[in-house]
């Protein structure tokens, strides 16, 4: 049970700012290759077009963007088996995308960057989640949406929860990366959550507002300030109002903890025994934060999964986070950059 809290007189712990041994992270870094982590969650496709606008449309007061190229990238729970597959672990996607063009390039994209998508069914009553943004001059003009929000069911939802409850065990981690595209919901959490809780493994969770009471008893959700804070109907603020949402929101979830991603205000962990930890930011350059979340929590879940306790986990998410968001669009990182970043040589 998470320990309740009196009101009153309470006074919340004071947040401490740990050092971290370096001969510590190397260590738990080093364990990050072949590590089998499972990804639940809603996968898309990231389309970016990229131009330059030299002048402005005769048809409406809107920039016409000359296209030069076009590019492709695993977005959602696919961006996040991207990053734990460039970090060296083996990523098992259970997802479901549809039988259209999008869907065939969603596979290659997942072959090419090493990822398992034998639990990727295929539904032909769902578009493929695909996200197109048009990039002019290194700043996004516009982005539209192909997808359906509605909940999987049929013989699709059949499927997936059969590859769960049977791949889960083999896993060392689950993910579950939670985008409102119609892959996560009860039906599907539950059976989840219950097979990677029957194999004693860490259940990671980047959540969605809307689903907060469905995900009790996971190992950490790692919201940002503004999740947060809806969900508790209380906007954070300053630090009390940051301690207030922190602790009740962990007591709402039952989770073992709870990291609230900050921006450049850095993280701030919360553990079911009453301790707080602050990470400061240790961004240096912010081009886009896209995907920022989705390398948190593979990180977060490689670390668990490589014997890091949840302090050194956020860490070195922290620091991974730092990376992603120099570059434009969804990216990932490696255990060299890492190692170099956390050694002060990024």
């Amino acid at each position: 049970m998470t320990p309740s809290h009196p009101r009153g007189n309470f006074a919340p712990p004071m947040p401490t700012t740990p050092t971290f041994e370096l001969a510590r992270l190397r260590e738990v870094v080093h364990r990050f290759a072949g590590r089998r982590i499972g990804v639940l969650g809603d996968v898309m496709v990231d389309r970016y077009l990229w131009g330059r606008v030299e002048r402005i449309s005769p048809e409406a007061p809107v920039p016409v963007v000359e296209v030069e190229r076009e590019s492709f990238s695993l977005g959602g729970a696919g961006n996040v088996a991207a990053n734990l597959t460039s970090l060296g672990a083996k990523a098992v996607l259970f997802s479901v995308c549809g039988t259209d063009p999008d869907g065939r390039t969603l596979r290659e994209a997942l072959e090419t960057r090493g990822v398992d998508a034998a639990a990727l069914i295929e539904d032909a009553t769902r578009p493929t989640t695909v996200k197109t943004r048009i990039i002019a001059h290194s700043q996004q003009v516009v982005r539209a949406d192909r997808e359906s929000r509605d909940d999987l069911n049929g013989g699709g939802l059949d499927r997936l929860v059969a590859s769960i409850t049977s791949e889960v065990s083999k896993c060392e981690a689950l993910v579950i990366s939670d985008y409102g595209k119609g892959v996560i919901h009860p039906a599907t959490l539950a059976p989840a959550i219950a097979a990677a809780k029957k194999a004693k493994i860490p259940i990671c969770v980047d959540p969605k507002e809307s689903h907060i009471d469905h995900y009790r008893g996971v190992s950490i959700l790692t919201p940002n300030q503004h999740e947060a804070g809806y969900v508790q109907g209380k906007r954070i603020v300053d630090e009390e109002s940051l301690a207030s949402v922190g602790r009740d929101l962990l007591q709402r979830t039952a989770a073992d903890a709870l990291l609230i991603t900050r921006g450049p205000q850095g993280m701030s962990l919360f553990e079911r025994g009453g301790r707080v930890t602050y990470l400061p930011t240790v961004a240096r350059e912010v081009y886009d934060v896209t995907g920022a979340g989705d390398t948190v929590v593979s990180v977060v879940a490689l670390a668990l999964a490589a014997g890091a306790d949840f302090p050194t986990a956020c860490h070195l998410a922290n620091h991974a986070a730092g990376l992603v968001i120099r570059e434009v669009g969804t990216a990932s990182t490696t255990p060299e950059r890492l190692l170099a970043d956390l050694e002060g040589g990024e």
